[in-house]
C-alpha cells in the first residue's frame, strides 16, 4: 500500500556533549572528568556539561552555584566558539559529501535528506553509521544519529543510543513507536500543553491518537492539527539548507543587579552597538524590535514594538527600546538586559530547498 504523503529517508545528527568533548579534546587533562563550559561566578550560567558532569545532574542553563552543589568536582572551562565554528565546518563537509540537503540547526546538530544522495547508497542506516565513522576520525569526536522517514521521528530517535550510537526507525515501526512515546516527547507539547494533555488523560502518543481531529482542535487550537498528524506519522516539513534567519539579537548578563533605568540605558546602548554590528554582518534589517528583561529573581519580560519600515541602525534600534523600557515601570531589579531585532527582510527569500521533490514511497523500502 503506498502512502499518501511524502516518505523520506532523513538523518538527525547531534554531537555528543559538543562544547564539553571539544575542551576535553583539545585539554587531554580534562578526559574522564566532570567540566562545565561556562562561568563559575556566583552569577554565571553551564552552557554545556559533560557525560561525566551530567551524571550528577548538572544540566545546560543551570546556574553554576546550583551545578557546584551537585558536583563538587566539577570543574568549569571558558566557551571557545571559533574552535567550535572550526570544528562545525568540517562535520558540515562531510555532510556535503553526502547530500546537498543538509539543514543545520546548531554549530552541532543538522538534518540531512538521503532519500536521494551522492554515494548512491539506499540505506540511510548505512550513510549515518559512515558519517558517523568520519567525524570521529577526522576530528576525534562522537556524533549520534537517529534516521527514519521524517525530522521530527528522526530527532527523537538520534537521542535513544546517546552518546556515540544511532537508531533507526523504520517505516514499519513509525506507528508502534509513536504510539508508546511519552506525550512530553511530541515536537510542539511544551510544559503547559504537557500539563494540559495530562489532565485530559493524554500522557502518550496512543492516547493521543485516540482523540479525534475536531476534539484536538477544538481544544488546542491551530496546533491540534499538528497533534492530530504527527502522531500519525505525518510530518512534511522539508529539510531546508541555508534555512532563513528569523531573528537577531545579543544580550548580557551583569555581574551586578541593575535597579535604574539611566543605567539600564548605557548598557543598552553597548547592546544595540553589538547587534548592528551583527545586523550588519548578515546583511540584514528587520522591522519588530524586542526587548527582553530578566530580572533579579529569574523572572522574564519581554516588551516589544513593530515599525512600519526595516531598520538596522544602532539610532534608530535604541529610540525605540528606550520607548519600550520606558513604557512601565520595571518590576525589580534587573540581572540582563537583549535586544532582538525580527520580521526581518530574509522573510521574503526563498531558498533551494523550498523547491525539493517530494518522494512518496512504498510503505516499506530499504532503510
Amino acid at each position: 500500500m503506498e502512502s499518501d504523503f511524502p516518505i523520506r529517508k532523513i538523518i538527525h545528527v547531534d554531537m555528543d556533549a559538543f562544547f564539553a568533548s571539544v575542551a576535553q579534546l583539545d585539554n587531554p587533562d580534562l578526559r574522564g572528568r566532570p567540566i562545565a563550559v561556562g562561568g563559575s561566578s556566583d552569577r554565571g550560567v553551564v552552557s554545556a556539561a559533560s557525560y561525566e558532569a551530567r551524571k550528577f545532574g548538572v544540566r545546560s542553563a543551570m546556574s553554576s552555584v546550583l551545578a557546584k552543589k551537585l558536583c563538587p568536582e566539577l570543574i568549569f572551562v571558558q566557551p571557545h566558539f571559533e574552535r567550535y565554528k572550526e570544528i562545525s565546518q568540517k562535520i558540515r563537509k562531510i555532510f556535503l559529501e553526502y547530500t546537498d540537503l543538509v539543514e543545520p540547526l546548531s554549530l552541532d546538530e543538522a538534518y540531512l535528506d538521503v532519500t536521494e544522495n551522492k554515494k548512491g547508497n539506499p540505506s540511510a542506516t548505512l550513510i549515518a553509521k559512515e558519517i558517523r565513522k568520519r567525524i570521529l576520525e577526522e576530528t576525534g569526536l562522537h556524533a549520534s544519529a537517529g534516521i527514519s522517514i521524517n525530522k521530527f521521528i528522526a530527532k527523537i530517535a538520534s537521542d535513544i543510543n546517546k552518546p556515540n550510537g544511532q537508531k533507526t526507525i523504520n517505516p514499519e515501526e513509525v506507528i508502534s513507536f509513536l504510539e508508546t512515546l511519552s506525550i512530553r516527547k511530541f515536537f510542539g507539547v511544551g510544559k503547559v500543553t504537557q500539563e494540559k494533555m495530562y489532565n485530559l488523560g493524554i500522557f502518550t502518543g496512543k492516547d493521543l491518537k485516540e482523540k479525534s481531529l475536531d476534539y484536538l482542535v477544538e481544544t488546542f487550537g491551530k496546533s491540534g492539527s499538528h497533534y492530530y498528524n504527527v502522531v500519525r506519522g505525518i510530518h512534511t516539513s522539508e529539510v531546508k539548507p541555508n534555512r532563513i534567519r528569523k531573528s537577531l539579537g545579543a544580550e548580557r548578563t551583569f555581574s551586578k543587579n541593575i535597579s535604574s533605568e539611566i543605567f539600564m540605558m548605557e548598557r543598552l546602548k553597548d547592546i544595540a552597538d553589538e547587534l548592528e554590528r551583527r545586523l550588519t554582518k548578515s546583511k540584514v534589517a528587520g522591522k519588530t524590535v524586542t526587548l527582553k528583561i530578566k530580572y533579579s529573581d529569574f523572572t522574564l519580560q519581554t516588551r516589544c514594538k513593530t515599525l512600519p519600515y526595516y531598520i538596522a541602525d544602532k539610532a534608530l534600534i535604541l529610540e525605540t527600546v528606550k520607548e519600550l523600557l520606558f513604557q512601565e515601570k520595571t518590576l525589580n531589579s534587573v540581572r540582563l538586559l537583549g535586544i532582538s531585532l525580527s520580521n526581518l527582510n530574509t522573510d521574503k527569500k526563498t531558498t533551494t530547498a523550498s523547491k525539493q521533490k517530494a518522494v512518496a514511497v512504498q510503505l516499506k523500502f530499504d532503510f
